[in-house]
């Protein structure tokens, strides 16, 4: 199957590729952008390579698919945002993402997410999409909210970063939300 292209007024979502690695490696750095990823800051672009071919496995194996966040504007990759954790014998998956401080509270995540929401509904036939997020990442939280997502409640440890288990919030929509 081709990988899906997704477009927006701003934004072009599009297969994250090896020609991404230095854009990605600039925003995966960033201790400020990983504090509340899951996994703390690449440091190096072979590092980065194995996220990005993590990503591609995934989709291979249709376990997940990440999209690379391109600003139609300029042509750079800001971001990644995608599915993982794909279950279509459930119709569930979950969705994340990241993006470039230089373009926070701007609304490109919002304006990816309903795309990907879309897509993960409508192509893919999925029910429910997931959200895990660290309890004070504020930003995320509200994003979520505001995009329609409910709060279902704390996953206590259920996150390890930097050494220690993290509680988590978990969030869902489902396609019957909308």
């Amino acid at each position: 199957m081709a990988f899906p292209e997704l477009t927006t007024k701003r934004l072009k979502l599009t297969e994250l590729n090896y020609g991404y690695t230095r854009q990605l490696y600039d925003i995966l750095s960033r201790r400020n952008v990983m504090i509340y990823y899951g996994f703390d800051p690449v440091d190096s672009y072979e590092e980065t390579a194995r996220v990005i071919e993590s990503y591609r496995t995934d989709f291979l194996t249709w376990s997940g698919i990440r999209w690379a966040v391109i600003y139609r504007e300029t042509g750079d990759c800001i971001g990644t945002i995608g599915l993982s954790d794909i279950r279509f014998s459930c119709k569930r998956a979950e969705v994340g993402f990241e993006l470039h401080p230089d373009y926070w509270r701007r609304g490109i995540i919002s304006e990816a997410l309903l795309q990907v929401l879309r897509y993960g509904f409508m192509e893919l036939g999925l029910f429910r999409i997931g959200a895990v997020t660290y309890p004070d990442n504020t930003a995320s939280n509200s994003l979520l909210k505001k995009i329609g997502f409910q709060y279902e409640g704390i996953l206590r440890g259920y996150l390890y970063q930097r050494g220690e288990s993290h509680d988590a919030y978990s969030y869902s929509i489902l396609r019957t939300d909308k």
